[in-house]
């Protein structure tokens, strides 16, 4: 048995010998082998462990950037065209003159004629309710402008951080924000009370003229019908907005040349290198445009305004207080408390509950990028 064995060992032994062989360098291969292999892995977790570092901290710097618009829109630019808003609405619908005169008309004899003064009492009820839905319908647009600002202006920062995700020069150019034509931009949100206002109230005036031309003074008026009334009255005004005119008096026909106007206006000289992005900004304005003239938008719009008739003429109930009679009240009686309306409606942002209103409704809540 031994000796077969080794006569077998004697004939096959190189073979054994090269087979033995090949194993051995196949064996050592292996291990070559997953030891490469193991430090690929080592090497791709720990590139991949470096590039989601590296893309999250982008992705924080990001957010800090649009934050900083966020803040800049809520804190400066929000607030500074409600305050300037007022002031228009207040002295272009001022009805003081007009009550003034009703009551000089009763301490004076003969001072006011019957058709004077029933003429006063028909301005009065077409001002009222104007200075009212005016207030509403340009507090609404303009918080709801604003916001479409701001989720643009965040989206062309992420189209940027999907382009190129160097960190510093996102960091740059957040550093450099007055310098990118956002300011510029964010600061067209006083057109509205600059120059559209102008045109606006004529119009809203027209609205409610010829909503109230059958509503007599002396007629009962229920909460019911008051909010129909302001309904009517907006509807009217939109249905004669034709071709979306309306959005002309939010946003300036000329994005640039307007910015140029407030540059000098504020600095009191003209100097061209005010504007410091027009081409980024002309990509801005009319991107505005695009989504003002949405249906989607036209949608937040008119359920925006509803909610906050719906809002406006409860707190009208609330200011009147006294039970009141299921007919109503008549309308000569209401129109002091319509006009006053508008006073809470433009209240500074951070203290005007109908803003605080429409930035909770759901499709505004979910409109960041």
């Amino acid at each position: 048995m031994l000796a077969s064995a080794r006569g077998l060992w004697s004939r096959h032994r190189r073979k054994i010998l090269v087979s033995l062989g090949v194993a051995g360098v196949g064996y050592a291969a292996y291990r070559l082998y997953d030891a490469h292999r193991s430090q690929l892995v080592r090497v791709e977790k720990l590139r991949a462990t470096e590039e989601k570092v590296a893309d999250e901290l982008v992705r924080n710097q990001l957010q800090t950037h649009f934050e900083n618009v966020q803040r800049v829109s809520d804190t400066t630019t929000l607030p500074f065209a409600m305050h300037y808003l007022r002031s228009r609405i207040m002295e272009e619908l001022d009805i003081s003159h007009l009550t003034e005169k009703l009551l000089r008309g009763k301490g004076e004899s003969n001072a006011l004629t019957p058709k004077e003064k029933l003429e006063t009492w028909e301005k009065i009820k077409v001002l009222s309710f104007t200075r009212t839905i005016s207030s509403m319908w340009a507090m609404t647009l303009l918080s709801l402008y604003v916001r479409v600002q701001v989720t643009i202006l965040g989206r062309h920062l992420y189209l940027d951080f999907a382009r190129d995700t160097d960190g510093a020069q996102l960091q740059a150019e957040s550093d450099t924000f007055s310098k990118s034509g956002h300011k510029d931009f964010l600061a067209t949100a006083d057109y509205l009370a600059t120059y559209g206002i102008n045109t606006l109230i004529p119009q809203m005036q027209r609205a409610a003229t010829e909503i109230l031309k059958g509503k007599q003074l002396k007629d009962p008026m229920s909460m019911d019908q008051v909010l129909e009334t302001m309904l009517q009255i907006l509807g009217f005004f939109a249905s004669h907005c034709e071709d979306n005119s309306w959005i002309n008096y939010l946003v300036p026909e000329n994005a640039n040349r307007y910015a140029q106007l407030m540059a000098v206006s504020s600095s009191g000289f003209d100097d061209t290198s005010l504007l410091k992005d027009a081409r980024k900004l002309d990509q801005l304005m009319s991107e505005t445009r695009i989504v003002l003239a949405s249906d989607d938008f036209k949608n937040i719009m008119e359920r925006s305004l509803r909610k906050i008739a719906n809002v406006v003429v409860e707190d009208l109930a609330e200011q009147i207080g006294t039970p009141i009679p299921p007919s109503g009240l008549p309308l000569a009686k209401l129109l002091a408390r319509v006009a006053q309306l508008s006073l809470p409606l433009l209240e500074e942002p951070n203290k005007n509950k109908h803003i605080q209103i429409i930035r909770t409704m759901p499709d505004i809540a979910c409109s960041r990028p």
